[in-house]
């Protein structure tokens, strides 16, 4: 690992030829999507083995919702050995570097960014049920109760897979394509535009939602890089997609949230988004800065 140098350029070591970041890319491109394959037939074996119902649309990953978010988080999750393996065997660096640039998953620091993100999200969420009925629009349709019975099965597995899922998203975005970037790239903005576009487009959100996207992509790049780590979007992404996911199974609304192009996302959520960001980036950079965070390899 270099010494002196920032969380983006921490690819640029003696083997960091231009032809190592294309295979790489390629490698995890690739492994993105077979990885995911491959759980999706294995799960569709299993459903078949457990008699669990089957997709009656080809929009759907199985009949079964709860069953569907597990298939759909372990083909996310799964992807995260091929980042490391790529990074070990085709750049020839410690996998430990696409964690931060101390080499590791700083805990310490990582929690400190959840309490953050948890206040966040509330003060978000205010600013956007404020905006919604601000302009006559009712948050009916996003609250509700199924009952313990349906909630609880979805609640363990929210709780026990969101949070690998969430982290092998930014150690592929955040991670790989802004430190593959960065070993070639000064400036760290194009490797955090070129990183967000990718990560919005993998979504199938209406414009709003990909606005959303596409700027919690950058922010979380630059806190990436302001940090040294990753601690910081992964603390985020894991409690947005905890408390989204959580929200849909207690609306019983589990379904729609597993197919994107079904998830209502009106314009008023980006001032929730705005807030949210907002809120976080100065915490956690206030933070940081408080207790001397480490923003280059040592």
């Amino acid at each position: 690992m270099p010494e002196g140098a920032r969380y983006d350029h921490l690819a640029r070591t003696p083997a960091s030829d231009l032809w190592r970041q294309v295979v790489g890319t390629i490698l995890v491109a690739v492994g993105f999507f077979s990885v995911g394959a491959v759980v999706l037939l294995g799960g569709s074996v299993v459903g078949l083995i457990l008699e669990i119902p089957p997709p009656v649309n080809p929009a759907q990953i199985s009949g079964d919702p709860v069953f569907g978010m597990i298939l759909l988080l372990l083909s996310l999750a799964a992807v995260t050995p091929v980042v490391f393996g790529t990074v070990a065997l085709v750049q020839r660096r410690p996998p430990g570097t696409l964690s931060s640039v101390a080499g590791r998953l700083r805990w310490p620091w990582l929690l400190r960014c959840t309490g953050v993100a948890v206040l966040s999200l509330v003060l978000g969420q205010c600013a956007q049920f404020a905006a919604l009925a601000a302009t006559g629009e009712t948050v009916e349709g996003m609250l509700g109760w199924v009952g313990w019975a349906r909630f609880l099965p979805a609640l363990i597995v929210i709780v026990l897979l969101v949070p690998f899922q969430a982290a092998a998203e930014e150690y592929i975005f955040r991670g790989w394509f802004l430190q593959a970037f960065g070993a070639r790239l000064r400036n760290p903005w194009w490797s955090i535009l070129i990183s967000s576009a990718l990560f919005a487009s993998l979504h199938g959100y209406s414009w709003a939602g990909l606005v959303d996207v596409f700027a919690f992509g950058v922010v979380m790049g630059f806190l990436a890089v302001r940090t040294g780590g990753l601690e910081a979007p992964i603390a985020l992404h894991v409690v947005n997609n905890m408390v989204a996911f959580g929200l849909s199974a207690a609306a019983g609304q589990l379904e729609d949230a597993l197919q994107q192009d079904k998830v209502p996302v009106p314009w008023q959520s980006l001032l929730g988004t705005v807030v949210q960001l907002g809120v976080f980036s100065i915490g956690v950079l206030y933070l940081a800065k408080k207790r001397s965070v480490s923003t280059i390899s040592g």
